[in-house]
């Protein structure tokens, strides 16, 4: 089986943006849901689209769902399907599953079943909203284990015009670059739109415009110190 290979079981809204988002950024996409229409709506968005009952287990043998990568419970609507679902994943030994959770009740009953990576849209996005207000500079970021995260940033003010060497991540904050994304405007169906680009890993001397954004990995204090010195 290739690399980054994940399914996404739900294709609602939520689970839509998750299978579209997945498919963007390169990887093989399958995408599952009881609902005919929806399984139709994005056959053409993903690598496979699926019609099935994610609640019935032979129907996700079938689908050799155990050799994925990992795989996404976005059911947001029928808890009791969600939760066979996930007992069904379980019993499969996927290596990885991510579940989305409705509420602290579905929450705990899911942590009761020894699931780990349990999400909350609601609840996470109320979160960044909160952290984007205090601090404007971060558009998004991922949190990891021991208060790491992967944040994009907009540029600090005092860093644009500046080389990434002349940046001193590494040595001055303890953080690392990982990419860094750049806006265009495009035209589209007679509308200037903003477009992203990455740029893949950037060199040196590669300098930081405003109309770039900053992926950097390291400790959130470290991130806010960056933030903080250069804004």
């Amino acid at each position: 089986m290739a690399e980054n290979q994940f399914a996404v079981i739900g294709i609602g809204q939520f689970g839509e943006a998750i299978a579209r988002s997945l498919t963007n950024l390169g990887a093989e996409v399958m995408a599952i849901d009881i609902d005919e229409e929806r399984v139709d709506y994005i056959s053409n968005e993903v690598s496979y689209a699926v019609a099935m009952d994610a609640s019935d287990k032979k129907a996700l043998i079938s689908q050799n769902i155990h050799n994925f990568d990992a795989v996404v419970i976005a059911i947001g609507d029928d808890f009791e399907q969600l939760l066979l679902c996930a007992v069904n994943l379980l019993e499969l030994k996927v290596k990885r599953i991510i579940v989305r959770a409705k509420g602290e009740a579905s929450r705990t009953i899911l942590e009761k079943l020894g699931l780990e990576e349990i999400f909350s849209p609601e609840s996470d996005v109320g979160v960044l909203v909160a952290e984007r207000l205090i601090n404007p500079n971060v558009i998004s970021y991922l949190k990891l284990p021991d208060d790491y995260q992967i944040a994009e940033l907009k540029p600090p003010r005092k860093t644009i015009g500046q080389t990434i060497e002349e940046l001193n991540l590494r040595d001055a904050y303890n953080l690392s670059l990982i990419t860094m994304k750049n806006e265009i405007m495009v035209m589209k169906e007679g509308k200037e739109l903003p477009e992203q680009h990455i740029t893949g890993v950037p060199s040196s001397n590669r300098v930081v415009t405003e109309n770039d954004f900053l992926v950097l990995f390291g400790k959130k204090k470290d991130i806010q110190k960056f933030i903080d010195i250069n804004g």
